[in-house]
C-alpha cells in the first residue's frame, strides 16, 4: 500500500550522534526524503552509496567534498552526488539539510 502523506509530527528524529540527527520524511521504493539537522562543528563524514542523491541547504553553512571538489555551500544552494562517488560535509554553522535519494534508503527505516 502507498501511503501519500506524512504528517511531520509523527515521524521520529533519529539522534545520530556527534551533532547530527536525521529524520526520514516521505518515500516510496524509488524515491526518499531525508530533513537532516547539524550542529556547528558535525561532520557527515565521507561515505559513498548506490543510491542517487541531491542535497538542498535549507539552513546554516556547510563545507561539502564530493569526489576531488570542495566547496563552501549556503541556505538556497543544492548539491548533486552521482552513485558511489565519495562526498561528506563539516557543518560551519549550524544548519539543515534536504536529502533527496532515489531509489529510497532501506537502510534507513
Amino acid at each position: 500500500m502507498i501511503q501519500h502523506f506524512f504528517k511531520t509530527e509523527n515521524l521520529e528524529i533519529l539522534d545520530l550522534g556527534d551533532g547530527v540527527k536525521r529524520q526520514v520524511l516521505a518515500y516510496a521504493d524509488n524515491l526518499m526524503t531525508i530533513h537532516v539537522y547539524f550542529e556547528e562543528g558535525a561532520e557527515g563524514k565521507p561515505h559513498h552509496h548506490p543510491h542517487e542523491q541531491i542535497t538542498y541547504v535549507l539552513k546554516g553553512k556547510f563545507e561539502f567534498t564530493v569526489g576531488d571538489e570542495k566547496r563552501v555551500v549556503t541556505a538556497g544552494d543544492t548539491i548533486y552526488k552521482e552513485p558511489n562517488i565519495v562526498h561528506g560535509a563539516i557543518c560551519l554553522e549550524a544548519g539543515e539539510l534536504l536529502d533527496i535519494f532515489t531509489p529510497m534508503r532501506e537502510d534507513f527505516i
